[in-house]
């Protein structure tokens, strides 16, 4: 109990820290250089900290956190990006098409949360899989991270992580994603700072594979849509 209330005490000593916390365009936009903290974790370093406790938590009960994947430069994005571009349009899709299925699951660059070093996506790590590991279906009904999920919807909100897509029927955007939580304290008041940049300006002069479809009206949608319908809880 009395571990408890001395992590909601740092926790809460945390928050009010990081309200009062900017980070420049440039990072942002994941074209800075931010200080990232814990060898294969790479987040922020009060992210990186309770990130920590949650693990050590859970690993007392069985269940081993992993990261799948955190911090993502730009240029890291932009490959995932053109990857899947490439590999959709040559399977048939028009360059319109291919970007409509690109954003079910991926950001377009200069937009992930990932850019900011406050999100991640998670794996248990005593579980193998073959395959591609985040899919939905690992995570639900019996599957080899289920455990893990149940654990987080449980427990991680008591160290400033949220599901950032939901399995809400009303939610537009971005698919159902039960591996990617971020961290609150500081992902809230960056992406408020995040919506005070120019975004429609942004990408169209990233002039990426696909950019020809990016009219006002898919803008429009992406930023409604996929950048702020999203877990209340991080809004």
């Amino acid at each position: 109990m009395i571990q408890r209330l001395l992590l909601l005490m740092i926790i809460t000593s945390i928050n009010v820290q990081a309200q009062n916390k900017a980070i420049s365009v440039e990072e942002l936009l994941g074209k800075g250089d931010p200080e990232l903290y814990g060898k294969g974790i790479n987040l922020r370093k009060e992210a990186y900290e309770c990130f920590v406790q949650m693990q050590e938590a859970a690993a007392r009960e069985g269940i081993v956190i992993t990261i799948a994947s955190s911090y993502r430069s730009y240029e890291s994005q932009r490959k995932i990006w053109e990857r899947k571009f490439k590999r959709f349009t040559a399977n048939g899709l028009s360059p319109s098409q291919a970007v409509s299925k690109i954003v079910e699951y991926s950001t377009i660059p200069g937009t992930s949360r990932h850019h900011w070093g406050t999100d991640i996506d998670i794996i248990d790590g005593t579980k193998k899989v073959k395959g591609d590991v985040l899919i939905q279906d690992n995570y639900e009904n019996g599957g080899p991270y289920a455990k893990l999920k149940q654990w987080m919807d449980k427990n991680a909100h008591k160290f400033g992580y949220y599901l950032v897509y939901t399995n809400d029927s009303q939610r537009k955007g971005f698919n159902y994603e039960p591996w990617h939580y971020s961290y609150a304290p500081l992902s809230i008041s960056y992406l408020k700072q995040y919506r005070e940049l120019a975004i429609k300006e942004q990408l169209l002069e990233y002039k990426l594979l696909g950019a020809k479809a990016f009219t006002d009206s898919f803008i429009n949608s992406y930023i409604d849509n996929n950048i702020l319908d999203i877990n209340p809880e991080l809004l």
